[in-house]
């Protein structure tokens, strides 16, 4: 069952379904969270409410700690997956408290499964060229591929943010790709990055080469950077196959996900001497700590370096 009413419901919506209902349209009309991110939380909530439905539960006063603790210990898949479903259930059970639906959170004491400590997978500098460099021609196809790996590797943006691009974010007044773009990141929230010439270069060829002969085939043209060959906004799906493509080309299958050059941006600037501080601004991190984890995997890498270079390292 949708946690949105229908129009035509068999039967009056529970208060438990309601409540769900109004906490999803919170999240996305207030919290302005993303359509990845509220799709999560709905089909993570779904699942929960379906869980207590068969406890007899259709209120949210009815749940109990018991019943929040036995729903996550019937979780199955990796502690983070665990852990994620937790988090939209412990969010759900705090608004409650927050609009006054009910007095206390059952959640409150449960704590999700401890992580594992997980470095990102970074290219290294010559496996971060070779990628890019595998897209080769003038095609239209060539080069939006281009300027979409170039753009990612040079401003270590999320895939999302890529693709939400508009033409306003990236042009400057002569109409030319700016020296820096405005990115919109989790939240709404909006930085500015810079890009470097690479960077522009390949964005100018694909804007002024490409992305018209693209944007003809619609009536009502999109004003999104990113397109697919019929005009319409690039998928997600399409830029996963954009990057495994160039992957297999350059010989990194199977070392490539979508947030891999955002990995590798982060790691080789932060080896090149920049502040993390500088580096958390750049990501868009809301937090120095989710910064630090490449602190650690450029530590790894000198001490890899090292311990190869050195006559008495070892």
């Amino acid at each position: 069952m949708s946690l949105e009413p229908k129009s035509e419901s068999p039967r009056p919506l529970s208060d438990l379904e309601r409540e769900l209902a109004r906490y999803i349209r919170y999240v996305t009309l207030e919290r302005g969270r993303s359509a990845n991110t509220v799709s999560a939380y709905r089909s993570d909530l779904e699942r929960y409410r379906e869980f207590l439905y068969t406890h007899g539960v259709v209120s949210p006063s009815g749940i109990t700690p018991d019943l929040v603790r036995d729903y996550v210990a019937s979780l199955r898949g990796v502690a983070t997956t665990v852990a994620r479903k937790l988090s939209s259930i412990k969010n759900f059970h705090r608004y409650l408290v927050e609009e006054h639906i009910v007095t206390l959170d059952p959640s409150s004491d449960i704590r999700p499964p401890s992580l594992p400590a997980r470095l990102p997978k970074a290219l290294s500098v010559t496996q971060a060229q070779a990628l890019v460099d595998s897209v080769i021609g003038d095609d239209p196809a060539a080069l939006r591929d281009r300027a979409l790996l170039e753009f990612l590797y040079a401003s270590g943006a999320r895939i999302s943010e890529a693709l939400s691009l508009v033409i306003d974010d990236v042009v400057d007044d002569t109409g030319r790709s700016g020296a820096t773009v405005k990115v919109t990141g989790k939240g709404q929230k909006q930085r500015i990055v810079p890009i470097g010439s690479y960077a522009r270069a390949a964005l100018d060829a694909y804007l002024t080469r490409a992305r018209p002969l693209m944007a003809m085939h619609q009536k009502r043209q999109s004003p999104v950077v990113f397109l697919g060959v019929r005009g319409a906004a690039l998928s997600r799906q399409s830029a996963w196959l954009i990057l495994q493509s160039a992957a297999k080309r350059a010989g990194l299958e199977g070392l490539v996900s979508p947030h891999t050059l955002r990995h590798s941006f982060a790691t080789h600037v932060l080896s090149g001497g920049a502040d993390i501080r500088v580096v958390q601004e750049l990501l868009g991190h809301a937090s120095v700590s989710t910064t630090q984890i490449y602190t650690k995997v450029t530590i790894d890498t000198l001490r890899e370096v090292y311990h190869s270079a050195h006559p008495r390292a070892r």
